[in-house]
């Protein structure tokens, strides 16, 4: 019962988990499947929505091709700025994203829901479980991985789910990112 009640409290918002992470410490990175919106002022023919390709290019007339992954909002739109200003003076735009599409998490293994998730916003290893509707009854709640790639290699963390949800170790819930995969063996 005592797990119920910290995985609710936690779920619900009125106890965050020690993660040392806000969300002002990192811009969005945008990914391939986002939609932008950017707009130039006075110029109807450059200002669109379009979508960024799976290699994570954009396309816009003048600009030409660039890589928006990776980039934050600001980052794109100083990059588009730059190639703008060969052909008009101090170019004024704005740059939104009206859809993420990117933000996918993988769980796998003995959860009620195994799959991938689309997700609007950061979430945790207790939120991306409950989205895939809880641990089954045959899991090893101790033996949960949270495999992370990056260019260069894997990383894996472990998540100890009767600790966490019990108030111990929340260090262990970290906040997802963008392809994480969690393995409940």
């Amino acid at each position: 019962m005592k797990k119920i009640f910290w995985l609710m409290m936690i779920l619900a918002g009125l106890v965050l988990p020690a993660t040392g992470f806000s969300a002002e410490d990192e811009p969005y990175r945008i990914g391939p499947g986002d939609v932008l919106n950017i707009s130039v002022w006075k110029n109807e023919d450059l200002t669109r929505q379009l979508s960024v390709l799976p290699d994570g290019m954009i396309h816009i007339p003048l600009a030409g091709e660039l890589k928006a992954e990776g980039l934050s909002v600001e980052e794109l739109k100083a990059l588009l700025i730059s190639r703008l200003e060969k052909y008009m003076p101090d170019p004024v735009l704005t740059v939104s994203i009206t859809q993420t599409n990117s933000m996918m998490v993988y769980v796998i293994g003995k959860v009620n829901n195994p799959g991938r998730f689309m997700v609007q916003e950061n979430i945790d290893v207790l939120q991306a479980l409950a989205l895939a509707g809880g641990l089954n009854p045959f899991a090893k709640d101790k033996e949960i991985r949270i495999f992370r790639k990056s260019p260069d290699k894997t990383d894996i963390f472990m998540f100890d789910y009767t600790r966490v949800s019990e108030g111990d170790r929340l260090e262990q819930n970290i906040r997802l990112e963008r392809g994480d995969v969690i393995v409940v063996r």
